[in-house]
């Protein structure tokens, strides 16, 4: 491999690195800002972070209304919340 190619490769590496990191990362604190995290309301890959075990974060939830993951929303209407029947809590959901 010559020079030019290594430098290459490793260009596209790091260009897939950093999508995966930016796509992955949490909401910034500015965007949580007179919003609170709200659990078991996401659809499937719509959560805003915490999605558990084997997942990395936000987009990752794996079903939807998942209790472990959570969407940002409004400061004080998550437990006022019910999408379809399911209802917003503010920690998640155990077990």
């Amino acid at each position: 491999m010559n020079r030019s190619t290594l430098t290459l490769t490793l260009a596209g590496s790091l260009a897939t690195a950093l999508a995966s990191v930016a796509f992955a990362a949490p909401l910034p604190a500015e965007k949580m800002v007179g919003n609170e995290k709200c659990y078991g309301i996401a659809l499937k890959g719509q959560n805003d972070c915490a999605a558990g075990a084997g997942t990395t974060c936000a987009g990752t939830s794996t079903m939807d209304y998942q209790g472990n993951s959570w969407k940002a929303v409004p400061a004080g209407t998550c437990t006022s919340m019910n999408v379809d029947g399911h209802k917003g809590m503010l920690e998640p959901m155990k077990g």
